[in-house]
């Protein structure tokens, strides 16, 4: 990876926790504090993004930007930690599962739809 390249990875990942926070309080503002439901929205969609990228596009530098900066950025494992963890604390066991399996069962379902619309795409 180039230096041009490596900047310009960094400065789309800050480009993509950007939207993630303004995303997130869109989200939170509909569908309130109860349950992390922006983070889960964040996930999917960025999974079925990066689905769809890494089944597009073969250049190794888009990749990079679009794929580990943006969509890297954009999605984040450590808020569905730390939300399921806040979760259990507060004695919400269940919403903390749902949470935690939740995430895994839709971002790997819509990162294979992601894939799945790029394979007819292309």
């Amino acid at each position: 990876m180039s230096p041009a390249v490596f900047v310009l990875v960094a400065v789309a990942g800050g480009v993509g926790a950007g939207l993630r926070y303004v995303l997130d309080l869109w989200v939170t503002s509909i569908a309130g504090t109860r349950f992390p439901w922006g983070t889960l929205v964040i996930n999917v969609v960025g999974s079925f993004a990066l689905g769809l990228l890494v089944g597009t596009v073969t250049d190794a530098d888009i990749l990079a930007v679009v794929g580990i900066g943006i969509l890297g950025g954009f999605t984040t494992f450590s808020s569905v930690a730390t939300a399921s963890a806040v979760l259990w604390d507060e004695r919400r066991n269940t919403a903390s599962v749902v949470n935690a399996l939740g995430t895994l069962v839709l971002t790997v379902a819509a990162a294979s739809g992601g894939l799945a619309l790029a394979a007819l795409l292309v």
